[in-house]
């Protein structure tokens, strides 16, 4: 009987995932997962400990981790245990593919079978062109011209055999091993329900009760109304595949439309990564090379503590940080903060992100910065600076969200709670706040830097 090894890497799970269910109908089946030196941050590493903790329990404790380089722990693995065939699914990470193709190769050499899926996106980057074979740079042309000529994304059904899975008895490393969890309990407050089973009631919950008036309520960072399904996609908890069939399902509408345009923009982003490998590092339009940031390192710091003194804007900071997620309007509304107000190059903001998301995906996360920036494909015009205070009123309008993470504020008439500097002294008083004590003055002025930030942009 064939052998052969699954190597898990972002897809932690057992329902629709073509490497692992091609590698079950092959025979007896080595399901490894391998901690190498792709590093992730520390928000990401906790799930990736409760993620494979689960994930091991699905599969009934045969999951085999170790540490190490993988082309050699792979090598090892094929002619200590006489492996026949080796299967993943495909990573697009610029390193990761540069890494597979080597893996590939070698494995080809010692006459090993190596193939790879796809099993985290709906549609191969390289298969979606415009007519003349170049790639789109802009959304709306990608999804209904490119995407939507495609064929509809699909998804296998039912749970894989899983009775002829190999476990490596000599192999000692145990999830624990791998030390992913923080030595400090800055993770306290971590929420989250994680691993395959929790992704999809997640989705069945999001569908049946949220669904409907999605398209307005998701703006709404007080509500929650969004399926903050994000981090399990990020650890391939669930396919995108799954979700599309799932959503489909529902009734058609401007609910259903949105929510499906929300997972191509991920789709997008790995589409905008492959294409462009150094998203992650450099402006997609270069023309913004020259740009003078200032990069005011004491600002930056504020920022990520949520010090800033502009109250949504320090809501979603502490929000990040107690809880490894930010909803997204106010991920918006931080990150035009940080680089149109404080004038700090995008890429901290995403280092900041990276380390601190448990949804923390290269594509994602550089693809957002870009757009917020202006740098990006199909990126937010340069004029467009989120007024924070506005922001604020709008979208948190009776201080749900902002409250809840600005305790110090809570007592604030909600007539000064997104600019508290303009409050009477009595006001002030009255609601236990003192500016510049228990509550930070505003780093910046905001129609100062607005206006600096502009005439920046257009030089």
């Amino acid at each position: 009987m064939n052998k052969s090894i699954f190597w898990y890497r972002q897809d932690l799970r057992i329902e629709d995932n073509p490497g692992l269910e091609t590698a079950i109908a092959e025979g007896s089946v080595m399901a490894v997962f391998i901690l190498d030196q792709h590093l992730m941050g520390s928000a990401s590493n906790w799930w990736l400990h409760h993620s494979l903790t689960s994930l091991n329990r699905s599969l009934n404790g045969c999951l085999n981790v170790y540490i190490g380089d993988s082309l050699t722990i792979i090598k090892e693995l094929v002619t200590k245990h006489q492996i026949d065939k080796v299967f993943w699914n495909r990573c697009y990470e610029p390193e990761r593919i540069k890494s597979d193709s080597l893996i590939k190769s070698s494995l080809i050499k010692m006459g090993v079978e190596a193939k790879s899926f796809n099993g985290s996106l709906l549609w191969e980057p390289w298969e979606v062109t415009k007519p003349d074979k170049t790639y789109y740079k802009i959304f709306t042309f990608y999804y209904r011209n490119g995407c939507l000529k495609k064929e509809e994304p699909i998804c296998a059904n039912g749970i894989p055999n899983l009775s002829g899975l190999i476990k490596d008895h000599e192999n000692q490393i145990t999830i624990d091993d791998l030390g992913l969890l923080p030595k400090k309990g800055w993770a306290d407050n971590f929420y989250w329900q994680v691993g395959e089973e929790a992704a999809s009631q997640k989705l069945q919950y999001f569908l049946n009760h949220k669904l409907g008036g999605y398209k307005e309520n998701r703006n709404y960072p007080g509500l929650d109304a969004t399926s903050k399904l994000s981090p399990h996609l990020h650890f391939g908890e669930i396919s995108p595949n799954q979700i599309w069939c799932a959503a489909k399902n529902y009734p058609a509408g401007d609910d259903l439309n949105c929510f499906l345009s929300e997972l191509v923009w991920r789709e997008f982003s790995y589409y905008l990564l492959y294409h462009f490998p150094d998203l992650a590092n450099s402006n997609f339009q270069n023309k913004f090379d020259r740009f003078p940031w200032k990069n005011n390192m004491d600002h930056l710091k504020l920022w990520q503590k949520g010090q800033t003194g502009i109250p949504i804007v320090d809501a979603g900071m502490r929000e990040l940080w107690q809880t490894g997620y930010m909803h997204n309007r106010v991920r918006m509304i931080v990150g035009s903060f940080l680089v149109k107000n404080l004038l700090i190059d995008w890429r901290y903001g995403k280092k900041w992100f990276e380390d601190c998301l448990v949804d923390a995906d290269l594509a994602s996360n550089s693809a957002s910065w870009q757009w917020v920036a202006g740098t990006g494909a199909d990126a937010a015009p340069y004029y467009r600076i989120f007024n924070p205070v506005l922001q604020g009123e709008k979208f948190d309008k009776d201080g749900v969200y902002t409250k809840k993470y600005v305790p110090e504020l809570a007592k604030l008439p909600s007539k000064y709670l997104f600019k508290p500097w303009e409050a009477p002294d009595l006001v002030l008083k009255e609601a236990g706040v003192k500016l510049g004590m228990n509550y930070p003055h505003p780093i910046v002025d905001l129609s100062e830097s607005r206006k600096m930030a502009l005439e920046l942009y257009k030089s």
